[in-house]
């Protein structure tokens, strides 16, 4: 069974390393502000398989290091934690949401509702864009 719960900054690290940034150092998938953001855990089996952190500025919100195990990846957990995340933005007063999409990733955004907004960038060798939607 699938429970999504609220988790501590340095709960999100390991994944978002091994998933988001494993060729880079620990440090580099530290956010400066973790600790003002609100973080969140899916958990299959007490294992946590996927991470999410919000961040919310008056009525904007930015969702930032969502990630998913691998071996866990196109089960519906990363679906489920993004319409959680979705919600708490709404909840707490968010009338925007936005992130960085990888490229990538940005069909599965759009599934959403999410659109782009702006032009292509990169992170080192990665294209991202960044994505919107009205809450």
């Amino acid at each position: 069974m699938l429970t999504i719960q609220p988790i501590s900054p340095e709960q999100t690290y390991p994944l978002r390393h091994a998933v988001l940034w494993p060729d880079k150092p620990l440090a580099y998938v530290k956010v400066d502000n973790d600790a003002e953001g609100y973080h969140y855990g899916a958990f299959l089996h007490d294992e946590l398989v996927a991470v999410i952190s919000l961040f919310v500025n008056d009525h904007d919100a930015r969702f930032r290091k969502f990630a998913t195990n691998p071996s866990r990846q196109r089960q519906g957990i990363g679906t489920q934690l993004l319409h959680h995340v979705i919600a708490e933005a709404r909840r707490l007063g968010a009338t925007t949401l936005w992130c960085d999409a990888r490229l990538d990733a940005a069909d599965f955004y759009r599934r959403f509702g999410m659109h782009t907004d702006g032009a292509l960038f990169y992170k080192g060798t990665i294209p991202y864009n960044r994505m919107a939607m009205p809450l």
